[in-house]
């Protein structure tokens, strides 16, 4: 399945059905008096969570919803039936903004959640409504009113609690693939991974967290080189942040210091987050290598994906700071840099 992580889509709700004119006419019964009905609403249209849906790869073939319109009023006092509601239903971690203004409309994370996002007009009043003393006939009823129509931007944040930065083939889809049941793509060239890819860590007896994996920073990636940033939002929600460096870096410090710029570049909110810092294939790591001091309170774990060392340790640390701490949702509304 293709990976589509933003969309743009036109939403209208229903106009509302108009107001009857009518006037009761019946035999025995003079002067009936006006009874037209009122119009039914137009229909509303609603944003509702999925689970299983993973991707915004829907909307990039479907970018028009139209609710139903609401039906007229009828003689008799009779009001018309109200347009059918739409549901459009998208991943968690979906945020929506109005295309126009750019502000937030909604950021759905939770399970099977649902919000209006345009209402259907209100239905026009029929004539009955409009009669008084002086004026016992009125031939004018109201018309529907128009719903609501927005041209949405959808933007999808992954809903993880770890996630992986590095430079390509820092080996971080080797160890996502050796810690959880993900099998994304493993090359010795750089740039294997090109979507994001989420892993289930399962953590002793009856405990797992989510881990991400996306796709390597380089340095100027904030000014388009490589992929760019344009993965980085995926981290935004994390409750920690795993920074991988390869052993067989030419400069570990600068590496890791690298990647730190470019996060702060995107946005400042990340580098709040707590990090680890975690240096990868020891297993081709000389003798006479010596774990560098990259931070103060930044803890540095030195793991072998192939091997399995130090990933019991690392899993350790991260359920550590899993366990303790509320996923950070509300870093999407931080100042980007």
């Amino acid at each position: 399945m293709k990976f589509v992580d933003s969309a743009s889509i036109f939403i209208q709700a229903g106009d509302g059905g108009n107001g009857c004119v009518n006037f009761r006419r019946e035999k025995y019964v003079p002067k009936g008096g006006p009874e037209g009905g009122d119009g039914g609403r137009g229909g509303h249209v609603w944003l509702r969570t999925n689970s299983h849906l993973t991707t915004l790869l829907d909307f990039k073939y479907k970018r028009k919803y139209l609710a139903g319109r609401g039906v007229n009023g009828m003689g008799a006092r009779k009001t018309g039936r109200d347009g059918a509601d739409i549901v459009i239903e998208v991943p968690r971690g979906t945020v929506v903004r109005n295309a126009e203004t750019h502000e937030i409309i909604a950021d759905l994370t939770g399970d099977d959640e649902k919000i209006l996002v345009a209402k259907g007009g209100r239905g026009g009043r029929g004539n009955q409504h409009f009669a008084t003393s002086t004026r016992q006939a009125p031939r004018f009823a109201e018309p529907g009113q128009k719903g609501e129509e927005f041209n949405l931007e959808m933007e999808l944040k992954l809903m993880a609690d770890v996630g992986l930065v590095g430079f390509p083939n820092a080996g971080k889809s080797t160890m996502i693939s050796s810690i959880s049941a993900a099998k994304p793509k493993i090359a010795d060239y750089p740039f294997t991974t090109l979507v994001p890819n989420l892993g289930i860590v399962r953590y002793e007896d009856y405990k797992s967290f989510v881990i991400a994996d996306i796709p390597g920073i380089i340095e100027g990636a904030s000014e388009g080189r490589g992929l760019g940033l344009q993965f980085l939002r995926h981290i935004e929600r994390t409750k920690i942040l795993a920074v991988l460096v390869s052993a067989d870096s030419a400069d570990i410090v600068h590496e890791y210091k690298t990647i730190l710029s470019e996060l702060e570049k995107f946005n400042r909110g990340l580098l709040e987050k707590p990090r680890i810092a975690v240096i990868t294939k020891m297993d081709i790591a000389g003798e006479d290598f010596t774990i560098p001091y990259l931070e103060e309170g930044v803890k540095v774990i030195p793991v072998s994906s192939v091997t399995g060392y130090g990933l019991k340790e690392l899993k350790d640390e991260l359920w550590k700071e899993v366990s303790n701490r509320p996923r950070a949702v509300e870093t999407i509304f931080g100042d980007p840099a």
